[in-house]
């Protein structure tokens, strides 16, 4: 049985995640963690009255009474490389949701991570048909060089674009032509009107509430379009995800970016 702690617990994404682990019998869960709590067990709280685990503050407090096997995090970007560093430290399998990471502090954590041959996911997405969304348009980038990517989140999240879309338009420009969009001398009459430019695609964030997380794809040719679009309309979508990379990191050498690694 896989030891977990959950970082986050009292978030969105972290109530859905304790609620599949509980219901999980491949997983035990033996801490969660939660920055300002006023109680110091969950059974404290009405929602998980019947449950024993303990509520830690702090990361130190956790491995000063439990040893986790995985700690899964979706928390804020501000601290989560400083967390990253502790959990390879000290032999933990991160599992991450939290975006925000640099390139420089990924390539950092994967050099360290190999060095002692931890594994280790960090994710931007944990939903399997957003997986597939950014393969498709892979393939699609090989033909049609015009494209746009639009995320749509609710109004909560902090960074933009999301962390899939960088994904997206990263994974997209290994194969497409190097292209500037728009008429040469188009004007922003908004600073910003245009989006965010990665590469000479656009990337459009959306921030409303009443959304989860959603993304499109749009490319553009002579007399056709293509869309791809994947939409989640529930947290539960990213748990299929979740579970596989706790079994997964197990096994693995090294903090792997995306999920598609383990598919």
């Amino acid at each position: 049985m896989i030891k977990i702690v959950i970082a986050g617990f009292r978030g969105k994404m972290g109530t859905a995640t304790t609620q599949m682990v509980l219901d999980d019998s491949r997983f035990e869960l033996v801490g969660v963690v939660s920055v300002n709590s006023t109680v110091t067990n969950m059974n404290e709280l009405k929602e998980y009255s019947e449950l024993d685990v303990p509520i830690f503050q702090t990361k130190e407090e956790v491995i000063k009474a439990v040893i986790p096997d995985v700690w899964i995090d979706f928390t804020t970007p501000d601290s989560i490389y400083e967390t990253l560093l502790f959990l390879v430290e000290h032999d933990i399998h991160p599992v991450i949701g939290t975006t925000g990471l640099s390139s420089e502090e990924i390539k950092n954590l994967r050099r360290l991570s190999n060095e002692k041959s931890l594994g280790g996911m960090i994710a931007p997405n944990f939903a399997i048909g957003a997986v597939l969304m950014t393969q498709f348009a892979i393939k699609a980038a090989e033909y049609f060089p015009d494209v746009e990517i639009m995320e749509l989140h609710h109004n909560q999240k902090l960074d933009a674009p999301s962390g899939t879309a960088l994904n997206t338009a990263q994974a997209i420009s290994k194969v497409r032509k190097p292209k500037i969009q728009g008429h040469p001398e188009e004007k922003e009459l908004i600073e910003g009107a245009r989006g965010a430019d990665f590469e000479g695609m656009k990337i459009h964030s959306v921030r409303l509430p009443g959304l989860i997380a959603h993304q499109q794809v749009q490319f553009g040719s002579l007399g056709e379009g293509l869309t791809i679009r994947h939409d989640s309309y529930d947290r539960t979508s990213f748990m299929a995800g979740v579970a596989l990379s706790c079994e997964k990191v197990m096994t693995l050498n090294e903090i792997v970016y995306g999920l598609e690694c383990i598919l």
